[in-house]
């Protein structure tokens, strides 16, 4: 299975609107481990291509996501990126390929909704709190950084469904792990400061039987009643 997966993405990812096909071994160590989530996606019939940054790119986050022509972009950004292999270090051996494929789901959240088209919205029935501030700039800020938190909360949520469904055994353990992640050099507020999300997420998500998105929106949309 290796090698026919190997030849599979090296293939997915030359015919992906994607720039570099000669992946890395650290590209390669992060594709395989992301594969069911990204075979998921295409069973799903869900818009998403692989991108490979040839540039460098110390700094950037090694996983992200972009939003383009109505297609979603899983975007690596791995190479003279040396938080790229740090990632992968800082995770249990036997957690590795679980940890990836949460994070690919993340990604898939932030997806979800660009093609919902709620990006950045609120569910109905919510609305914003708007901070009590004549600055104009930080009013708008404020609200920007709220809007990028709510959707980070909501793509760990939908990580976290995927990791309850693919790998419960393991949940406990990723669930620390993304609680840890996120605690690391917080700044409370800040657009990574899904702790709200995380902490009722601890003893797993709704049952079964429903989308891995319509899950996290349950808890998510829970969370923000709470004035979150």
């Amino acid at each position: 299975m290796g090698k026919s997966l190997s030849a599979w993405l090296v293939a997915l990812v030359a015919s992906s609107p994607c720039l570099g096909a000669d992946l890395t071994p650290t590209e390669m160590r992060w594709l395989q481990g992301m594969w069911p989530v990204v075979a998921y996606a295409r069973a799903e019939r869900l818009p998403l291509d692989i991108v490979v940054q040839p540039q460098p790119a110390p700094g950037a986050a090694p996983l992200a996501l972009a939003f383009i022509a109505g297609r979603c972009k899983l975007v690596l950004s791995m190479r003279g990126n040396p938080e790229a292999e740090a990632t992968l270090e800082r995770i249990d051996a036997d957690l590795l390929a679980p940890a990836l494929e949460l994070m690919a789901a993340h990604e898939l959240g932030h997806c979800r909704r660009y093609l919902d088209g709620a990006w950045h919205g609120l569910p109905a029935g919510f609305a914003p709190v708007v901070p009590e501030t004549r600055d104009e700039a930080l009013r708008a800020a404020t609200l920007e950084m709220r809007a990028a938190r709510r959707e980070e909360g909501y793509a760990d949520l939908v990580g976290l469904a995927w990791t309850q469904d693919r790998h419960p055994r393991h949940y406990a353990r990723l669930h620390a792990w993304l609680v840890a992640e996120r605690s690391n050099d917080l700044i409370e507020g800040s657009h990574h400061d899904t702790l709200a999300w995380l902490g009722p997420a601890r003893l797993g998500m709704a049952p079964a039987g429903r989308s891995l998105f319509d899950r996290a929106s349950a808890l998510w949309a829970a969370v923000l009643a709470t004035g979150r």
